[in-house]
């Protein structure tokens, strides 16, 4: 069955072309006359990428590990995560963004565009894919996958999300083994079903964590049927956590 573009397009957030930057978007912090990696010179050509670039540079300086692991190993996985992207900007934005999470925090504009451009790529994926079967689950920044929904529960118990009281949170299992866990009533899965397709997207991998606690990836979802989205961890806990 094909999904087209258009009947599902409203689900990206307007804001690819209505982000305001801050009011100077310099960058980005390297010199773009020596750029050679495929993400280095997207990053160049776009002014919000640039700016954004600007920012991780920042906030790693002021950057220590919460749980004792090695600075410079953190943000050289983190740099890897981007530069794994080649010149894919929903990938780039994401691996960004997941950054600046690590080093502190991001602002409000980078997680929207962050969203925008992840959202858009889901879309296209499923845009020009007729018959799209179950994939694995991604397992690095900015690659998406078609699933289905196993299940559907408030965050704890078995009580079915439709039925569940909005203090129950929201919990869901997806085919491809992947899951989606939120303390509060998720909008996007609370008007799903079991069975409706998905495009799944990895935008986030926790780095700064005890070692062997891989708990946190974050996930973008799109209901192919009930044009539903989420932004969501695999586990109640990040990584570090309870």
């Amino acid at each position: 069955m094909r999904f087209p573009i258009q009947a599902i397009a409203w689900l990206v957030p307007a804001l690819v072309l209505g982000i305001s930057l801050p009011a100077r978007a310099d960058g980005p912090s390297f010199d773009c006359r020596k750029a050679q990696l495929p993400a280095e010179k997207t990053i160049c050509a776009d002014a919000r990428m640039s700016a954004i670039d600007v920012l991780v540079a920042k906030a790693l300086r002021g950057f220590e590990p919460a749980f004792g692991g090695d600075r410079r190993k953190i943000a050289r996985q983190l740099a890897a995560d981007r530069n794994a992207c080649k010149a894919d900007a929903a990938c780039i934005v994401s691996a960004q963004n997941n950054a600046l999470q690590t080093y502190g925090s991001a602002p409000s504009w980078v997680e929207e565009y962050n969203i925008a451009l992840i959202g858009k790529k889901a879309l296209d994926l499923a845009a020009r894919t007729p018959r799209p079967v179950d994939q694995p689950l991604p397992s690095s920044i900015g690659r998406c996958g078609f699933t289905h929904i196993k299940t559907l529960t408030a965050r704890l118990g078995d009580d079915p999300l439709a039925t569940a009281s909005p203090e129950a949170g929201s919990a869901a299992t997806f085919t491809n083994g992947g899951a989606a866990v939120s303390y509060d009533r998720e909008p996007g899965l609370a008007g799903s079903k079991v069975g409706d397709p998905v495009v799944m997207c990895l935008i986030s991998i926790p780095r700064d964590c005890p070692q062997g606690d891989l708990r946190g990836r974050v996930y973008y979802g799109v209901d192919l049927a009930g044009k539903g989205t989420w932004s969501l961890p695999d586990s109640q806990h990040l990584c570090g956590g309870a």
